[in-house]
C-alpha cells in the first residue's frame, strides 16, 4: 500500500565522491517494500524544488529501517545530503514494479556502477528465499565499488570488475559474467546499470535462453504515471513496438521485452 509519510533520519554517511548512504526510520514503507521498487523523496522543506526525486530502495530491515544509496546530481539531492540525524524527510512509497523472486534457485545479479543500489536488497531477499546468489559488480575503479563489506557479510558469491583493473577483472562487468554463464547454469538473471550494459546483459541472457529482468534508470517527474515523462520503448512477442511508463510499469521489466535499439 502506498504511504506518504515523514521519515526520521537515523544516519547519513558519505561513502565516496558525491555518494551518500541514508538510513531512515519508515516502518510502513520498509515492511511493504519489495526489491526493485523505489521511493519518491521530497528534497526540500518547501516545494522548491517542486518535483520529488525517485530513489531506488537499497535495503529494508525488520526494525522499520529503510536504506537509500544515492549520488548527488543536483539541487534536490544536494539538499538531501545535508540532512542529519533526527530530521524528517517526506517520502512517498513504495512505488513501482519490483523483481520476480524464485525460491531455491541459482541466480546471477549483474550490477554496473550505481546499478548495484536495488540489487543489494534483491540479493538479501533472494538469500532469505533459499537461493544461491552470484553477484557480479562492476565500476570504473576500486574507489567506486560501494558496500563491499555489506555484500561479503551477506555471503553472496561476489565477482568484481573494474574498467582500470584496480579490483578484480579488468573490463566491463558483462564480460566477466559472460565467462561464468556456461559453467554456472543459472536459473534467472537480474541487472541494473547504464543502458549499454543492460543491453549487453539482455543479449547474453537471450543467447543462454536465461529468463532475465532489468531495472531501468529513467528520469521521472510525477512518479505516478500521469505525466508520461518516463516512458520507455518495449516490444511485444511479435516485435511490435509500444511504450510504457517506467514509474508504474517498471522500473523492472523482462529483459526481452525492452526495445534496446533506441
Amino acid at each position: 500500500m502506498l504511504q506518504d509519510l515523514e521519515a526520521e533520519v537515523l544516519a547519513s554517511h558519505q561513502l565516496g565522491q558525491d555518494v551518500y548512504l541514508l538510513r531512515l526510520h519508515a516502518p510502513l514503507i520498509a515492511e511493504a517494500a519489495q526489491p526493485g521498487q523505489f521511493v519518491h523523496v521530497r528534497c526540500s522543506e518547501t516545494f522548491d524544488p517542486l518535483l520529488r526525486r525517485p530513489l531506488s530502495i537499497h535495503d529494508a530491515g525488520n526494525e522499520g529501517e529503510l536504506t537509500l544509496l544515492y549520488q548527488v546530481k543536483g539541487r534536490g539531492t544536494a539538499w538531501l545530503a545535508r540532512q542529519q540525524s533526527g530530521q524528517k524527510i517526506n517520502i512517498l512509497g513504495p512505488r513501482g514494479r519490483g523483481f520476480t523472486l524464485p525460491q531455491n534457485k541459482r541466480l546471477a545479479l549483474v550490477a554496473g556502477g550505481m546499478g548495484m543500489v536495488p540489487l543489494l536488497f534483491l540479493a538479501r531477499r533472494a538469500l532469505e528465499a533459499g537461493n544461491e546468489v552470484d553477484f557480479f559488480y562492476g565500476a570504473r575503479d576500486r574507489e567506486q565499488l560501494y558496500q563491499l563489506e555489506t555484500l561479503k557479510a551477506m555471503q553472496v558469491n561476489l565477482f568484481l570488475a573494474t574498467d582500470d583493473g584496480s579490483a578484480g577483472f579488468q573490463g566491463p562487468v558483462t564480460k566477466l559474467w559472460e565467462k561464468y554463464i556456461p559453467e554456472r547454469s543459472y536459473d534467472r538473471g537480474y541487472a541494473c546499470g547504464p543502458r549499454p550494459a543492460l543491453a549487453a546483459f539482455a543479449c547474453l541472457a537471450g543467447r543462454a535462453s536465461l529468463p532475465a529482468e532489468v531495472s531501468l534508470e529513467e528520469r521521472m517527474a510525477c512518479g505516478l504515471g500521469a505525466c508520461r515523462g518516463c516512458v520507455t520503448a518495449l516490444q511485444d512477442p511479435s516485435g511490435n513496438k509500444y511504450y510504457e511508463n517506467v514509474c508504474t510499469g517498471g522500473p523492472v521489466f523482462d529483459a526481452v521485452a525492452v526495445y534496446w535499439e533506441d
